[in-house]
């Protein structure tokens, strides 16, 4: 099916797009069977869907304008969950009807409201908004929807997920009872169902969902690695795939700061998107991608919807989604319009499957491969640099001339080893990445052990972080109590009331009798519990999953014992200044006896 029914200043702004024949979803929502009728369309992200519902209204919204530019009143609403997806929706809708002239006014949190009163006062024919300040546009008088002949609703299952409902009623009650009302979502729970009930006549149910399913143009890769390496594995998939835009997702604002301040301090060109972004920080971040300032985009699932990027080829899941209809939807971003794209999904080994159960409630097929390797990457760079030095191009004669001068200077084969040598420097390292089964982590666990430490004894000090203890502060505590140097203590575990070190089997038996000798119920840090703890840290992960959490006694402060009238009252820190004694741990004399009032 071509778009030679469509009016002729839609057809000539698809071909200058370079639009040679519709997606299924547009197709199917200019069939004559949908000419006219309200509709409910099931289509993933990345199916064309805002050019489909531009091209829904376009019959009607040029025969109601006669000709003229601008509107008495919005013939059009699109309501949109976020800022991002309002404003790709404003862009397209843009290119669509520029030739018809027609103006389009947009409506989102985080944008000047006074501005946005005045362009809806210019006689805009279609209004592109998020549902919150479409509805305080309503409120205040400014936005008049008595006109409409259409609405759309874009991403309908995202705004009832994110608690849109009440204002998608009150704008939807203040539009004419005549309009159309097109509705469009990726999945059709029956929250949908029953908004469409409510507010659709007749309404023409268009599933494409299964035609589209897991993307055909996406391929997608599940990417194994131990927990710890999950930043090395990010930094070796952008290294290996050098995309021209790349996004990587994770769950929490937190980690958008953490991984951005990584890739940037390894020179990567990147930005950060997310909701503690202002939306003039967001623009500029987008704009820096499309001009390729930068290439790397680290982002929260703010950014999963409404981002249209061309050159966009690389999205990697740092955090794993937490369902598949997010996985699509971050996934949506690459494979666009028939480009290919590539979706990683960065799997810690204890979380595989989980992942595997998603990808098979979403239908998808993903090769699992451990990070590429820095052998592999050094492969692909070679390949990539002589593609790029031996791509034929036209020299002006001042080029010629300073190769000419560097040729006299240097032998051929150093000029080309400074070449590669400039060429690399550019890049940033890859990383070598440990195994990522357990059990090879843990060999390399072994390996990585101080000469001294192959054979370790646990003990155990009744303190933990419910008592601001902090391995500099234990230290020199463990240092005195046992006669021992920091040289000869491993590895220190912070638990909620307890925390376990190690000491050479060599010297266990010397610093558990040095120990006991220093014990004393008069000072506070000599009467601190210090015990051999055959099992180590690992005792208290059991305990927490037998008492839902939470550990059931606290650490006696006097002579009490555990239980006793010298325990701790639940919830108050010990410390003086949430430090332990001020400048050294545990500081301060108590008489014999008498539990000290916690402050």
């Amino acid at each position: 099916m071509s778009f030679e029914t469509l009016p002729p200043v839609i057809g000539d702004a698809l071909a200058a797009r370079g639009y040679d024949a519709p997606t299924s979803v547009q197709a199917a929502v200019i069939e004559p069977q949908a000419k006219g009728r309200d509709l409910i369309v099931s289509a993933q992200t990345g199916s064309g869907k805002t050019v489909a519902f531009g091209l829904a209204l376009a019959d009607e919204l040029l025969a109601e304008l006669g000709g003229t530019p601008l509107a008495e009143k919005p013939l059009a609403l699109v309501i949109a969950p976020t800022r991002e997806l309002a404003l790709q929706v404003s862009r397209e809708l843009g290119w669509l009807y520029a030739g018809a002239g027609l103006r389009i006014a947009t409506c989102v949190g985080g944008m000047d409201a006074s501005k946005e009163r005045r362009n809806l006062r210019g006689g805009p024919a279609i209004v592109v908004g998020t549902p919150g300040r479409l509805r305080d546009h309503i409120e205040r008088g400014a936005l008049d929807l008595s006109g409409l002949i259409g609405v759309v609703l874009d991403e309908a299952d995202e705004m009832l997920d994110m608690g849109f409902r009440e204002d998608l009623e009150e704008i939807l009650d203040a539009t004419p009872d005549a309009r159309r009302t097109l509705l469009f979502s990726a999945t059709m729970p029956r929250p949908i169902e029953r908004l469409a009930e409510r507010y659709q006549r007749d309404a023409l149910r268009l599933s494409l969902v299964g035609e589209d399913r897991g993307h055909g143009d996406i391929a997608y890769q599940a990417i194994t690695v131990g927990p710890s390496e999950i930043e090395n594995a990010v930094v070796n998939l952008l290294r290996f795939h050098e995309a021209e835009t790349a996004i990587a997702f994770c769950a929490t604002r937190e980690s958008v700061r953490r991984l951005h301040a990584t890739l940037q301090n390894r020179g990567f060109g990147v930005v950060a998107l997310s909701g503690e972004h202002s939306q003039s920080e967001r623009n500029a971040a987008l704009q820096a991608l499309r001009d390729g300032r930068a290439r790397v985009c680290v982002a929260t699932d703010v950014a999963a919807r409404g981002i249209d990027l061309p050159s966009l080829s690389l999205v990697i899941h740092v955090e794993i989604p937490r369902d598949a209809e997010t996985l699509q939807h971050r996934s949506g971003r690459t494979g666009r319009a028939g480009r290919k794209g590539t979706a990683a999904i960065v799997v810690p080994y204890n979380r595989r499957r989980r992942v595997e159960g998603m990808l098979r409630g979403a239908g998808i097929d993903a090769q699992w491969m451990d990070a590429p390797t820095p052998q592999a990457i050094r492969k692909k760079d070679r390949t990539r640099l002589i593609e790029a030095i031996t791509e034929p191009r036209e020299f002006e004669d001042d080029d010629r001339e300073l190769a000419a001068d560097i040729m006299s200077r240097m032998t051929p084969e150093d000029i080309a080893a400074a070449l590669v040598h400039a060429h690399r420097a550019e890049m940033p390292v890859p990383e070598e990445l440990l195994a990522n089964t357990p059990e090879a982590r843990e060999k390399a666990k072994a390996e990585k052990h101080r000469p001294g430490f192959e054979d370790v004894v646990w003990f155990k000090m009744d303190i933990g972080r419910r008592h601001n203890a902090e391995p500099r502060w234990i230290l020199p505590l463990i240092c005195r109590r046992g006669h021992i140097t920091r040289n000869e203590i491993g590895a220190i575990r912070i638990g909620q009331h307890e925390s376990w070190f190690q000491v050479p089997r060599a010297v266990a038996g010397k610093f558990a009798d040095a120990v006991a000798r220093t014990a004393s119920p008069d000072d506070e840090q000599d009467a601190i519990a210090i015990v051999e703890s055959p099992e180590g840290p690992r005792i208290e992960a059991r305990q927490n999953r037998k008492h839902g959490g939470a550990k059931v006694h606290a650490r006696p402060f006097g002579k009490g014992g555990n239980g006793g009238p010298g325990k701790r009252p639940a919830g108050k820190p010990p410390f003086k200044n949430g430090k332990p004694g001020g400048d050294k741990p545990f500081a301060g004399k108590r008489k014999a006896g008498k539990a000290k009032t916690p402050r």
